[in-house]
């Protein structure tokens, strides 16, 4: 078996953390244990474009105990927890490509040796996968039935390729899912952004103006806790309802160049690029903590900002740079301006993760099974998918809720009655 992990002696710690978030995700669980009776995926081959943290560890083994022969590769270099990598490959006999810091040329390498499995069957978080196959590897696309797509920015991508017509099979946008966005995005980024500003800075947020740019699913739960930490938030956007709704969940909402003096702290969550540009650096005060939390390393302008440091760049923590200006003003870029919940971080908590890989799990038996009546364009996740991850979630969790009644079922499906 072919691999490329830091350090397979690393897999015992690996093996220790995957069991233990193992125990918050009980819809998985549930799948799983279906999957190992059922078989559904038998056969199949699926590479994986994902972070490689200990809530995959626990979706790349229930997609093999399905019967999948799966390999996986790191979807973005920072995001890798190298001890879970290990485990993988030892634990499981799963190949695995993956390198916490590993540099761009070694991950597309590891991509490509992700695509040399020649899969039917793409697994995307950020659409990386997908790209390389229709850009580098057209001869392979025959071959996939389908595929899955995890985050905002990937769908976004391959929403783009289908409006192009160059999408050549088709996706389901698991990010789509009210499971997910909903609750991975709000909750999940909410709290797993802030995890890894704290850990990169160890500075206080009570008191401090947190501006958060974007409030879409991810933005929205930043606002949220950071806001519950004592922040003071502003909001930045350029759609008129998000906006709207900001101002209506009691936050400062205003254009960054007015918000950039203002920020002790900074992050993006657009999905977008050079949200923070050069000339928003030049109207941060001193000491500013800019990150990002999209998925992509491109909502910062980080090329402009060490053209204004020059030489002025020191490491002043693990995961922080301090560019000092012209001027003499410091602004401090966290985790090299990639997602910060993960460079600093270890993501989301598995709780969540539960509900968005079991989309992911159920996202590929769903497309194996309907393929066939599938174009070449971007799906939702079937409702009833949806809801059955909802339910199991609450039983999961001991929440029991209501059920209509035959007369109420049959009065919201009638039009004669009214007052």
């Amino acid at each position: 078996m072919e691999f490329d992990v830091k350090n397979a002696d690393l897999a015992p710690g690996g093996r220790h953390r995957i069991e233990w978030a193992e125990q918050e995700m009980p819809v998985l669980r549930q799948i799983r244990e279906r999957f190992a009776k059922e078989r559904p995926l038998q056969g199949v081959k699926m590479s994986a474009c994902l972070h490689v943290t200990t809530e995959t560890a626990n979706l790349m083994r229930t997609l093999q105990i399905g019967g999948a022969d799966v390999v996986v590769c790191a979807s973005n270099p920072l995001s890798t927890q190298d001890d879970v990598a290990a485990s993988l490959v030892v634990h499981d006999e799963i190949p695995v490509y993956a390198i916490k810091g590993e540099d761009n040329e070694t991950y597309y390498n590891h991509i490509n040796a992700a695509l040399d499995h020649r899969p039917q069957i793409t697994m995307d978080d950020g659409a990386d996968l997908v790209s390389i196959l229709h850009k580098e590897r057209v001869g392979q696309i025959s071959e996939v039935v389908g595929g899955t797509e995890e985050t905002t920015t990937g769908v976004i991508r391959l929403k783009a390729m289908a409006g192009d017509g160059a999408l050549k099979f088709p996706v389901v946008a698991v990010n789509d899912a009210m499971t997910k966005h909903f609750f991975d995005n709000r909750y999940g980024t909410g709290q797993s952004t802030l995890d890894g500003i704290i850990r990169a800075t160890n500075v206080l947020l009570a008191g401090k103006t947190f501006v958060v740019c974007g409030y879409g699913w991810c933005g929205k739960g930043l606002a949220n806790r950071a806001s519950g930490m004592g922040a003071n938030v502003i909001v930045t956007e350029v759609d008129p309802l998000a906006a709207l709704e900001a101002v209506m969940d009691g936050y400062r909402v205003m254009p960054l160049d007015k918000a950039a003096p203002l920020g002790d702290f900074i992050c993006t969550v657009t999905g977008d690029k050079h949200v923070i540009d050069r000339h928003h650096f030049e109207l941060m005060k001193d000491g500013a903590i800019i990150s990002n939390s999209g998925h992509f390393n491109v909502e910062i302008n980080i090329p402009s900002l060490h053209e204004l440091a020059g030489n002025k760049v020191r490491q002043v923590r693990e995961f922080v740079e301090e560019f000092t200006m012209s001027d003499g003003r410091r602004i401090n870029l966290l985790g090299e301006g990639r997602l910060i919940n993960l460079a600093a971080a270890e993501g989301h908590p598995a709780s969540v993760m539960d509900m968005s890989f079991a989309n992911q799990a159920l996202s590929a038996e769903y497309m194996l099974k309907n393929s066939h009546d599938l174009d070449n364009k971007v799906y939702s996740v079937p409702e009833e998918v949806d809801r059955q991850i909802a339910t199991i979630k609450l039983e999961a969790i001991g929440i029991k809720i209501d059920k209509l009644t035959a007369e109420q079922e049959k009065y919201l499906n009638s039009w004669e009655e009214g007052t």
